[in-house]
């Protein structure tokens, strides 16, 4: 970029200044030239008296400190001391600043005042810089969009694989809760077989009582039967042993009795015939 220099504006602040000034600005310009820029801005902002030439040449030994904000600031309040150098030195700050915009803005706008081949390649130079930063962002851009799809088809793969894995965990749980109801309802069966067993044993219990019971009448009925047949069996013979004593008696039998007894007493009142 162009060098910057300062020489001809203090000998400006030079023919104005009175003589304690003058020897601050020589101050200053010495500075400059030993390349002590900070020294020599702060020497310039001793001067009492404000000028753009003051300004300018502060600019320039603030550029030079690479204090770039302060020295635009500098550079905005010389107006009217050599347009197209502080047009160009503003330039050369918001190239240092890669503010190509405002750089290639300050000139085109020192070229207007001044046709300098220097001020011509900075021009150059700033698009070139812009442009090369505009594909530099298109180029990032892509990359960003390249990554994102990246990392969308890595999420989604994530998402796949966690879906898969809840899928199998589902099943899995599935299973569990499939193989526990397997086992509630084989419990449950056993429980009920378990049940019917003993409502089957109590029936059975219960049945063996009766039969019992039956059995304890009919062996009671038999035995009852048995006795009334011992009985009748032995009234039988008790009958027919005084039916063979009576027979061996001759006696009468009850009814020749009655009838005997009848045939004696006939009432009066009863007929002949």
């Amino acid at each position: 970029m162009k060098k910057i220099a300062m020489s001809l504006c203090l000998c400006c602040l030079g023919l104005e200044a009175g003589f304690t000034d003058f020897q601050t600005i020589e101050k200053a310009k010495k500075a400059y030239e030993a390349q002590e820029f900070g020294k020599s801005a702060s020497l310039l902002r001793m001067l009492d008296k404000a000028s753009p030439q003051k300004s300018y040449d502060l600019g320039n030994a603030l550029y030079k400190d690479k204090k770039y904000a302060q020295a635009l600031l500098a550079y905005e309040k010389a107006k009217g001391i050599n347009e197209a150098q502080r047009q160009h030195n503003m330039g050369n700050v918001h190239m240092q600043s890669k503010a190509w915009d405002k750089a290639i803005e300050a000139y085109e706008s020192a070229l207007k005042h001044k046709d300098d081949a220097e001020t011509k390649f900075n021009l150059d130079l700033a698009k070139k810089q812009k442009k090369k930063e505009e594909e530099k962002k298109k180029q990032e851009q892509k990359d960003d969009k390249k990554k994102d799809k990246k990392d969308e088809k890595k999420k989604d793969k994530k998402d796949e694989k966690k879906d898969g894995k809840d899928k199998k965990d589902k099943q899995k749980d599935q299973k569990k809760d499939e193989k526990k109801d397997g086992k509630k309802d084989q419990k449950s069966k056993e429980e009920k077989k378990e049940q019917d067993k003993k409502e089957k044993e109590k029936k059975n219990q219960e049945g063996k009582g009766k039969d019992k019971e039956k059995k304890d009448e009919d062996k009671k009925a038999t035995q009852a039967q048995k006795k009334k047949s011992k009985e009748d069996k032995l009234k039988e013979q008790e009958l027919k042993r005084l039916m063979k004593k009576m027979g061996q008696k001759q006696t009468p039998t009850m009814m020749y009795q009655m009838q005997k007894e009848n045939k004696g007493q006939r009432s009066e009142n009863e007929k002949p015939w």
